[in-house]
């Protein structure tokens, strides 16, 4: 057996552990298998006399290039509002079967990657290898470029937001709940005139510019106009709690993408606002309803 052949017998035995930690630092599995492609290319060119543990070497550089990779996607814009709203999660890129990653999502917890999806690149780091795959904050420190004390602050950060330590402010949740279960409901069957009985006729719609192709911000107003945007769509949002409040949100395959905050008064939704800014979103404390 030669060099490569035997490196390529290694490399295969850490390919589900490569996965695993690039998956969930990534949440795509489109993305988590380029960058065990990356790792393999580097391995094929290493010095093997400097490597003592190939399973820790690999698992290092694997969060590296998702460390990486991470970065470069908060500054991308990946989808429009209208296709989020209307058909999320329906395409894969790169010929990845979208019910093996359905599975995989499944198997990580929808909530679980949602509330990742809200941390910054090195809290998400510190706390995938810490947390879930039990590295030692003295190795994980390098990666991030801070001290092994600050790297625990990331990993402890993430870990409330992963737990859902916000307080729910909603004084009066089960009706707040109930309010939005029927705005989906009339959003998802296209039932105009339903749409209207749970809006405010004032009520005022506002998109950030992360949500438009050309970048910019937008209201729309009134009970009619608000009803067209949401009518006959809506069926990839989930009820979840964001700073305490009900809200909605867009998570395909468990990557948050949007989130809708919501402002009810007297019965009545008289605000939304739709945010999907990478930036604002890591801001939200996040929890998963379950449907009711």
């Amino acid at each position: 057996m030669d060099k490569h052949e035997w490196l390529a017998q290694q490399f295969e035995a850490n390919r589900t552990h490569l996965q695993a930690v690039a998956y969930r630092m990534l949440g795509r599995l489109d993305e988590a298998d380029d960058a065990i492609q990356e790792a393999w290319l580097r391995l094929s060119r290493s010095d093997m006399s400097e490597i003592t543990n190939l399973g820790g070497w690999l698992t290092t550089v694997v969060a590296r290039i998702c460390l990486d990779m991470l970065r470069q996607r908060q500054s991308r814009r990946e989808e429009s509002l209208e296709a989020s709203v209307s058909e999320p999660g329906t395409q894969s890129s790169g010929g990845i079967d979208p019910e093996q990653e359905a599975m995989l999502a499944d198997s990580v917890g929808l909530a679980l990657l949602v509330v990742l999806d809200t941390l910054s690149p090195a809290e998400r780091l510190a706390f995938v290898l810490h947390d879930i795959f039990a590295m030692p904050f003295e190795e994980i420190a390098p990666m991030v470029e801070r001290s092994e004390t600050a790297t625990r602050q990331l990993a402890s950060r993430a870990r409330r937001r992963v737990r859902g330590e916000a307080m729910v402010k909603d004084p009066d949740l089960p009706a707040s709940r109930h309010v939005v279960d029927a705005f989906l409901a009339a959003a998802r069957d296209g039932d105009f005139n339903a749409l209207l009985t749970v809006l405010d006729p004032e009520i005022v719609f506002r998109i950030d510019g992360a949500t438009s192709p050309k970048g910019l911000s937008r209201e729309i107003h009134g009970a009619q106009a608000v009803a067209r945007q949401f009518k006959g769509r809506a069926q990839g949002f989930r009820v979840a709690l964001a700073n305490g409040a009900v809200a909605l949100i867009v998570a395909p395959r468990g990557q948050l993408f949007l989130v809708l905050t919501l402002t009810i008064r007297n019965g009545k939704i008289a605000e939304i606002e739709a945010v999907a800014d990478k930036a604002r979103l890591r801001q939200f404390d996040l929890a998963i309803l379950d449907d009711e």
